[in-house]
């Protein structure tokens, strides 16, 4: 199975009241193993950069001024993910910037049913727990003292490892999907082991003969004093 695991850097935190996409970071996973295929892009917001934004991500105005806009390069972004499901954490939030920002290109929002959230994940298997990227990653053991700041791939990678815990970890390859039976309780796709036939034989004797008791007194009979003769 391919789904897409990303993240994205924005201006703000509310896509209705002008904030705009800056980052995005894609990584390509199937079966829970990550390819190494990744997309990951800049773009222009065609406004300020505030500064709270700004200390979150470090990107500023002058550093996106000459980045493509969205609408120029999103054909590469959805030749990426294709039809695959969308991670993320904290997915409504990503979801409404990315389809926020397809909406001003003029290109079909991509469907909620695409949706999956790290965070109802870990909110399921941890309840009551903190639930940040960071709070997660120290509770797995993933290693993010390389990160300093956000940003949109950094986060895709570290929520890629995530995701591959909170689903069954490096054990899921190994789960056997349920309802996969044929009717005899063996699995579907699995080979059956071949019908082991034994071959009868016969009971090994364990007595001495008569020629082994006769050595045996031979041998006794030349010690003195021995237990045996008495």
């Amino acid at each position: 199975m391919r789904e897409i695991v990303f993240d994205t850097e924005t201006t703000g935190l509310d896509h209705k009241t002008g904030d705009r996409m800056v980052e995005i970071g894609c990584i390509e996973m199937v079966n829970r193993v990550a390819t190494g295929h990744t997309f990951h892009a800049y773009y222009n917001p065609d406004r300020d950069m505030p500064s709270a934004a700004e200390a979150v991500h470090g990107l500023s105005a002058a550093f996106l001024s000459d980045k493509p806009r969205f609408h120029e390069q999103v054909d590469e972004l959805l030749a990426f993910i294709g039809d695959a499901p969308l991670v993320a954490h904290n997915a409504s939030f990503d979801f409404g910037f990315l389809n926020a920002e397809l909406e001003i290109a003029g290109r079909e929002p991509v469907s909620l049913d695409r949706m999956v959230d790290t965070i109802a994940i870990a909110k399921r298997r941890h309840p009551g727990a903190k639930l940040t990227l960071d709070a997660l990653c120290t509770r797995y053991g993933i290693d993010r003292s390389h990160r300093i700041k956000h940003g949109a791939l950094l986060d895709a990678e570290l929520l890629a490892q995530l995701y591959v815990e909170l689903t069954g970890g490096r054990q899921i390859g190994l789960e056997l999907a349920a309802g996969e039976t044929d009717g005899d309780d063996s699995v579907v796709g699995m080979p059956t082991r071949p019908e082991r036939r034994r071959e009868f034989r016969p009971p090994r004797p364990h007595s001495a003969s008569e020629e082994e008791l006769a050595r045996h007194r031979a041998f006794i009979g030349q010690m003195d004093g021995a237990i045996w003769n008495s």
